[in-house]
C-alpha cells in the first residue's frame, strides 16, 4: 500500500540553489593561487556533486606523487575563499520558494542532504532561506560516507521519525538518483540543475520535474 509522503529530501547545489558560478570561481581562485590551470565555469557542471575533496581531484592537474600536499593547499584556499563568497551569485532557483510555501501549507516536511561540507550547507540554508523550518539540514559529516552511500539519508529519515516509504528524494545528478535507489526511496530528478536529463533518466529517476511546481504535482498523485 502506498504511504503518504511526509518528507521531501532535497539535494542542495543544482536542486534548491544555483551555485555553479560561485563554486567554479572559488575553485579557479584556489587553482590559480597554487599554480594550476583554471577551467571554464560551465565545465564545473560535471565536476561538482561529490563533495569538495572530489571536486579538487577533478579540477587539479598535478605531477604524480605531489597530489596530497598540493591538494591540501588547494582545499585550504577553497574553504577560505568560499566562506566569504558562497553567496556572491548563488540564489534559489525560480519556483523553489513557492514550492516550499506549498509544502508548508500542506504540512509536508522538507530536509536537505548534501555532499557539500556541513558548515557551508548550514550557512547557505540560513542565508538563502531565512526563517524556513527545515526538518533537517545535513551537509557532509565525518560520521557518514558521502552520497551515494545511503547511510546518511537513512539516518536523516530516522532522525525525523519517518520511514523510507514516507520520503522522496529530489536531486539533479546520478549521485542523487543512486543515493535514493540505495536507500530504496522514490526519486525525482530535476531538469534545471547541473546535469543533463539523460543522466537522470539513465540513473533510474522515477520522474523528471521540469519546474518546482511539478514536484508537488507528482507527490500528490502518489
Amino acid at each position: 500500500m502506498t504511504m503518504t509522503i511526509k518528507y521531501c529530501i532535497f539535494d542542495l547545489d543544482g536542486t534548491l540553489i544555483n551555485s555553479l558560478y560561485d563554486l567554479a570561481d572559488t575553485m579557479n581562485y584556489a587553482l590559480e593561487r597554487n599554480g594550476f590551470p583554471t577551467h571554464d565555469r560551465e565545465k564545473y557542471r560535471f565536476m561538482v556533486g561529490s563533495g569538495i575533496s572530489v571536486l579538487a581531484d577533478r579540477a587539479m592537474v598535478v605531477p604524480e606523487g605531489t597530489q596530497e600536499e598540493k591538494k591540501a593547499s588547494v582545499l585550504a584556499d577553497f574553504n577560505s575563499y568560499y566562506s566569504r563568497h558562497y553567496a556572491d551569485l548563488t540564489r534559489p532557483y525560480d519556483g523553489i520558494t513557492e514550492l516550499l510555501d506549498s509544502l508548508d501549507s500542506r504540512g509536508t516536511g522538507y530536509c536537505v542532504l548534501s555532499n557539500k561540507p556541513d558548515v557551508f550547507t548550514q550557512e547557505i540554508i540560513r542565508r538563502l532561506f531565512p526563517g524556513r523550518k527545515f526538518a533537517a539540514v545535513w551537509g557532509k559529516k565525518d560520521s557518514y560516507p558521502r552520497k551515494p552511500d545511503p547511510a546518511s539519508v537513512l539516518a536523516m529519515i530516522s532522525s525525523v521519525g519517518a520511514v523510507p516509504e514516507q520520503c522522496i528524494y529530489i536531486g539533479d545528478s546520478d549521485i542523487d538518483m543512486q543515493t535514493a535507489a540505495n536507500a530504496r526511496l522514490r526519486k525525482i530528478g530535476v531538469s534545471w540543475g547541473f546535469r543533463p536529463v539523460s543522466e537522470l533518466t539513465a540513473a533510474g529517476a522515477d520522474f523528471i520535474a521540469e519546474t518546482p511546481a511539478q514536484i508537488l504535482e507528482y507527490i500528490l498523485k502518489l
